[in-house]
């Protein structure tokens, strides 16, 4: 195996990291402006990003510009190939976006700065990834990465998933292909059989994967990737790393040195990396992923890691926290009589909902789907797309007998963004550039205004004092007080020290 060229790496912390870990709410733009020139100097094949998901997040979340995060980010990793992920035709909603409106996204995210993008389309359809490789290329992006979306069903082959890589390394739109894994379901012996197709089916093109810790298989799993001949592995640093995330950068460059297996990375620049997002972790009071114990239950129910907290929570808040099981299992039964649908965003969270409604109407004496989402009734009239299974007789007549059905059939119509932007423009007496316009356009008015009141994002200081656990570290450091105070805008801040160690309170 030595020579062999050697393994490159996608380094996920920022976007997967964050999403599967800190709910996609951790980072500020500050602070992956602060980590990207490690980041630059590691070395990476690319750096995941961000995704429509992200953007949005930091709109709600941090009165954030998303074009100015990916600009910046831009300018502190100029040597860098950052990526975003999508799932096809959406853009931050879970609505089928028209062509108009992924093109204009497309356009701005290449005019930011992302220079690739990774396509995993939930539903496995071949056409509609081409038709967005094609826009990609069309409006800016310079490297396309198309995906075979991994799950276990009876209806998703290994003969499926060749064909869908061997389609996408035959188009001239689409520059690498890759393995998504989202729920962490492929095993070894799975992998053994599944990957040598794969790389037999991608030619010249190069061969990525990409899979999370759920199970606690992916670290042993991508070792034997690597020794298969796939030629990126998708991998996280520090404290963004394992759990529900990517398997960590150095456990994985241990693991493949052990075997033998070069690998292409500036190993002393991802570790300051990872140190500054412990750092980071550490001010903010998050938790770093840890190494999981191998559990073979997500390849029953198929719930992703940061949904199966959701619905803990759920149950909690009324009572029923010992439904769990019971949700879990009809989870298993709703995503069977869907079709089979791959458990990422925004199918897992349609059979989580319905499979917790189902079992809810049951225990009040109601029957299963005698309440069906908005949602699941787009999805079986085809508004998500085809899934690759058939959607159960008795679905289709509960979704059938619904009044609602017969309003949700009616296809919304392809907007039209000059009127739509002028509207804007009247709305606000002011002229509205493309970024504002597809934000407004998507999102609440009352989070973009938020977004242009705040202005430029802050950066990210290694001594600022943004919270009370800050304020008592800082002050813990300083020595000779017993009590403190500080005023500020109204508010008094008062610590005591009582002579113990760790004594303040």
């Amino acid at each position: 195996m030595s020579a062999r060229r050697a393994v490159r790496l996608v380094d996920t912390s920022l976007r997967d990291g964050n999403q599967s870990l800190w709910g996609a709410t951790g980072l500020t733009t500050g602070m992956v402006e602060a980590v990207g020139p490690l980041l630059d100097r590691a070395g990476f094949a690319a750096i995941d990003f961000t995704s429509s998901t992200h953007l949005a997040v930091g709109v709600k979340w941090h009165r954030e510009d998303p074009w100015e995060r990916i600009a910046r980010m831009r300018a502190a990793a100029p040597g860098a190939t950052l990526s975003a992920i999508t799932t096809g035709m959406r853009f931050m909603s879970w609505d089928k976006a028209p062509e108009s409106v992924m093109r204009l996204a497309l356009r701005l995210m290449a005019e930011s700065g992302l220079a690739r993008l990774q396509i995993a389309e939930p539903m496995n359809d071949v056409a509609a990834t081409l038709r967005v490789a094609q826009w990609a290329k069309e409006e800016g992006i310079r490297e396309v990465v198309a995906a075979a979306t991994f799950t276990e069903s009876p209806v998703h082959t290994d003969d499926a998933y060749a064909d869908a890589i061997a389609a996408y390394a035959a188009a001239a739109h689409v520059d690498a292909v890759y393995l998504k894994d989202p729920g962490g379901l492929l095993t070894v012996d799975r992998t053994r059989a599944l990957i040598p197709r794969l790389r037999d089916a991608a030619g010249d093109r190069s061969l990525e994967l990409h899979s999370h810790c759920t199970t606690g298989a992916a670290p042993e799993v991508y070792v034997v990737a690597a020794q298969l001949g796939v030629d990126v592995l998708h991998t996280g640093l520090g404290p963004l790393s394992n759990g529900t995330a990517q398997p960590s950068l150095e456990r994985l460059v241990a693991n493949l040195d052990d075997a033998g297996i070069p690998v292409e990375a500036d190993r002393a620049a991802a570790a300051e990396a990872a140190e500054l997002l412990h750092e980071i972790a550490r001010r903010q009071g998050l938790a770093p992923g840890t190494p999981v114990e191998f559990d073979l239950s997500p390849h029953r129910h198929q719930i992703p890691g940061g949904m199966m907290g959701t619905l803990r929570r759920q149950l909690g808040e009324i009572g029923m926290s010992d439904l769990l099981p019971a949700v879990l299992d009809e989870a298993a039964r709703v995503r069977a009589e869907l079709g089979y649908p791959i458990m990422v965003t925004p199918f897992s969270q349609f059979v989580g909902a319905q499979a917790l409604a189902n079992v809810l109407a049951l225990a009040r004496g109601a029957e299963r789907w005698s309440t069906v989402s908005d949602e699941v009734i787009r999805y079986v009239l085809g508004q998500f797309g085809i899934p690759q299974g058939p959607i159960a007789d008795e679905v289709r007549r509960a979704v059938d007998a619904l009044p609602r059905t017969a309003e949700l059939a009616v296809a919304a119509p392809e907007p039209d963004l000059d009127a739509v932007r002028r509207e804007q423009e009247a709305a606000l007496g002011r002229p509205v550039d493309d970024g504002e316009l597809l934000l407004r356009h998507l999102l609440p008015a009352d989070q973009v205004d938020a977004v242009r009141a705040a202005g430029p994002a802050p950066a990210w200081r290694p001594d600022a004092v943004d919270s009370a656990q800050d304020f008592i570290r800082a002050a813990e450091r300083i020595d000779g007080w017993a009590h403190l105070a500080v005023v500020r805008d109204g508010v008094r801040v008062q610590l005591s020290r009582d002579g113990r160690p760790g004594g303040t309170r």
